[in-house]
């Protein structure tokens, strides 16, 4: 009768996902608008969230509050994850890319110009959507480490 629902499908409203977080929707934007998380937005500009969206802010909530990682270390660790490698940018690409000369936050916070990743969204990049959940990280850094 009812569809299985994809992990990805934005369906919950920002109170909705707060509720389910058990954190206030001044919690979800500070971490918008520290990079941490990408909402999708509907034309009138509402936040919509995925249950992926809300696996993610579960693992940043659990990181801060058990492990007692602050969101610019968060912040750090995403910044190293080597979207660079991943998305095969050239030696050009990379001389001109932020994300790959700073660091202090995720290449998905960065705008991006003159580079591979000027037209993509980055709500839908791979290094977004799948690097960037608990665990993955250092499954990432263990596969290129080989």
């Amino acid at each position: 009768m009812f569809q299985k629902l994809d992990q990805d499908e934005p369906i919950f409203p920002i109170r909705v996902a707060a509720q389910l977080l058990k954190i206030s929707v001044q919690s979800l934007r500070l971490y918008e608008r520290e990079g941490l998380i990408i909402p999708f937005r509907r034309i009138s500009n509402q936040r919509l969230y995925s249950k992926a969206d809300i696996e993610r802010l579960s693992c940043i909530r659990t990181a801060i509050n058990e492990m007692k990682i602050s969101i610019n270390g968060i912040k750090t660790m995403y910044s190293l994850i080597p979207c660079w490698n991943i998305m095969k940018c050239s030696e050009e690409e990379r001389a001109n890319c932020k994300a790959y000369n700073e660091h202090g936050k995720p290449c998905w916070s960065y705008a991006h110009e003159n580079n591979l990743c000027e037209e993509k969204n980055c709500r839908d990049c791979e290094i977004y959507r799948k690097h960037s959940q608990c665990g993955e990280i250092k499954e990432l850094i263990k596969s290129i480490s080989r």
